[in-house]
């Protein structure tokens, strides 16, 4: 089996080091870089817009691209953390609570060298991880039926509503609201029109891209738009030598560095977690094992280190249910579902027996990516922190252009336009009230797949609901769901712990002064 994974990574390393390939790779992790850095962008709206210029690229190209931009904008987003106490991205908040005491002890730049380190080293456990797991989850994925599959699919549906960040009550609210999106359009089976109201335009349904640019271009940058202030640079005058950890930091931060790497892949094989998630458990069991927990949010290298390694591991290993079950974890791996489709792939068990060129380039693509990272980091720093001085007067309406021109491109369809609009409109009100639209993306893609399965589970067992527990792989995941929603309404009545309430109040309030 080693083997054989080893002839299929070199192979993949093929497919990867062609010319056009490595140039959308490190296209890719560019512009996740430097998106990273900018507060109210971030994965999920570059994606977003960059959706569209995948229909003129080939497949292999396109996915590492948007691969790059997930997984390189984790880079840029510690940088702000640590330099400039600017959590732009969930999964950074925690960095900041140690990251910007070492900036102003003067150990920014040891800080940065030890994130390069952590990121790195999370990462390349995530690809090892992927490379042997996926298969092994192929191989038991062949034995699913249709009851096995709506089954998985309704626990990655309430994993990704119920442990979104915010109310779990409004996370399955949002799930709801991308399923009945998701239905939107001629039904499969019949061809009957539904929730279409009489307009032939949506006959086909809502694309992908509209939904997308809609809550995660227009909405976000509309909510972000009046909140950002002139930021402080005065820590950020960082050199190449200052980088250099010194070998005392470096013993401190390896064990941590290795124990939030586990955290990471663990929490990549549940569906909904997500690099947020991740960063959060790993600071709090890095804090609690440590022999001085009452140093933490005064400056541990150990406190940077723990949840960038968590953050990057679990980035890699969202991509293994993704690829091999073709259940995403999250809205970006959802998105990047939605490309594999408009490219006419149908993600699942079989895409590494059918693309393996897409499946193992992707693979052999993260290294070749996180080492263009690492070279890109490194000199340029500065040019990263300088971004931040650019009037978001100035980058708002260009990301607007992008977005009209984006969505209009994919079916040179006006009704398009105006359907993010709308979409837009009713995101950003969402959004002010406490309901955040990611869910709504996992649930509008797995929605008709769902509903597929659902049927044929339904046919096949001559309409016996007990379909799904009558079958033992079925059952398990329908136990792992009433589990989950047992969980959430336990932890709900109960108190919640000092620690994490400490670590979620800080985290608060560094946010809270960012944005101030």
């Amino acid at each position: 089996m080693i083997s054989t994974a080893l002839t299929d990574l070199w192979y993949g390393f093929g497919v990867a080091l062609e010319p056009h390939n490595v140039m959308w790779c490190f296209i890719g992790v560019f512009v996740g870089n430097m998106v990273g850095v900018l507060p109210g962008m971030g994965p999920l709206a570059t994606i977003s817009i960059l959706l569209p210029l995948t229909f003129g690229i080939k497949p292999v190209g396109a996915i590492l691209m948007l691969a790059g931009v997930f997984y390189g904008s984790q880079y840029g987003g510690a940088i702000c953390s640590i330099l400039l106490n600017l959590p732009c991205h969930p999964p950074h908040a925690v960095t900041c609570l140690d990251g910007f005491p070492l900036t102003k002890k003067g150990r920014g730049g040891a800080a940065l060298g030890i994130t390069v380190i952590s990121s790195f080293v999370g990462a390349s456990w995530g690809i090892t991880e992927m490379i042997f797991l996926s298969p092994i989850l192929v191989v038991v994925a062949l034995k699913f039926g249709p009851a096995e599959i709506c089954s998985l699919m309704l626990l990655g549906l309430l994993a990704g509503s119920t442990l979104a960040r915010g109310s779990p009550l409004k996370g399955v609210a949002m799930t709801v609201c991308g399923l009945l999106i998701g239905i939107v359009g001629s039904d499969i089976e019949t061809g009957t029109p539904r929730f279409t109201f009489g307009i032939p335009n949506l006959f086909d349904g809502v694309e992908i891209v509209a939904l997308a640019l809609g809550l995660f271009g227009i909405a976000e940058f509309m909510k972000s738009v009046n909140q950002l202030s002139e930021v402080d640079t005065k820590y950020t005058n960082v050199k190449l030598k200052d980088l250099r950890p010194t070998r005392e930091e470096f013993r401190r931060a390896l064990p941590a560095m290795f124990r939030g790497t586990l955290i990471g892949s663990l929490c990549a094989l549940i569906p909904g977690t997500g690099p947020t998630i991740a960063s959060f458990v790993s600071y709090a069991t890095e804090k609690k094992i440590s022999k001085t927990p009452e140093l933490f949010g005064t400056g541990m290298i150990e406190g940077v280190a723990c949840p960038e390694a968590s953050t990057h591991s679990s980035v890699q290993g969202d991509f293994i249910p993704t690829m091999s079950l073709g259940i995403p974890g999250d809205a970006v791996m959802a998105l990047i579902l939605g490309a594999l489709m408009i490219q006419g792939i149908v993600p699942g068990p079989q895409l590494i027996s059918e693309h393996p060129d897409i499946f193992w380039g992707l693979i052999a693509s993260f290294w070749i990516g996180n080492i263009i990272l690492v070279v890109l980091n490194v000199p340029m720093i500065g040019l990263w922190v300088k971004l931040l001085t650019i009037p978001y007067k100035y980058l708002y309406p260009s990301a607007m252009f992008f977005v009209c021109i984006g969505v209009y491109s994919t079916n040179n369809d006006m009704f398009q336009v105006g359907e993010v609009v709308i979409i837009g409109i009713v995101g950003y009100i969402l959004l002010l009230l406490d309901f955040h639209p990611a869910p709504v993306l996992l649930g509008f893609v797995l929605g008709p797949r769902f509903e597929e399965n659902f049927r044929r589970a339904m046919l096949i067992s001559r309409g016996d609901i007990l379909v799904f527990i009558k079958h033992p792989i079925s059952a398990v995941f329908i136990f792992m769901c009433v589990l989950l929603i047992v969980m959430q309404i336990y932890v709900r009545l109960r108190p919640p712990k000092v620690l994490a309430t400490n670590i979620v109040l800080a985290t608060d309030r560094k946010a809270s002064e960012a944005a101030e």
